[in-house]
């Protein structure tokens, strides 16, 4: 058998993942922390980002639909994009790049 390493490990850079936690907790205010959230253990996935990741400096993360009864990740045939949320996710992605691009 013949197995081809073809995708690195994708390896969040931990001062980027800091930052981009601290700019969610900033954006959802003391009133909201439980909208910030770890992910305890690693997740097994292969992903493309981690390409990018040995290029640049970055942070893999999650805009979570939340845990519920019915939530499932990404490309699973049951998963269903919570609407309710784009709002957010594009006022986080906003906050990122502007404090970003302070420093």
């Amino acid at each position: 058998m013949d197995y081809d390493h073809t995708y690195p490990v994708l390896v969040n850079q931990p001062e980027m993942t800091r930052f981009a936690k601290q700019v969610a907790k900033n954006l959802m205010g003391e009133s909201h922390p439980q909208q910030v959230i770890d992910i305890p253990e690693p997740l097994m996935g292969s992903e493309d980002f981690a390409f990018m990741l040995n290029q640049c400096p970055g942070s893999y993360l999650l805009l979570g639909n939340g845990q519920g009864e019915n939530s499932c990740m990404v490309h699973n045939p049951g998963y269903d994009f919570n609407d309710e949320i784009i709002l957010r996710g594009i006022a986080y992605w906003s906050a990122l790049t502007q404090e970003f691009l302070k420093e």
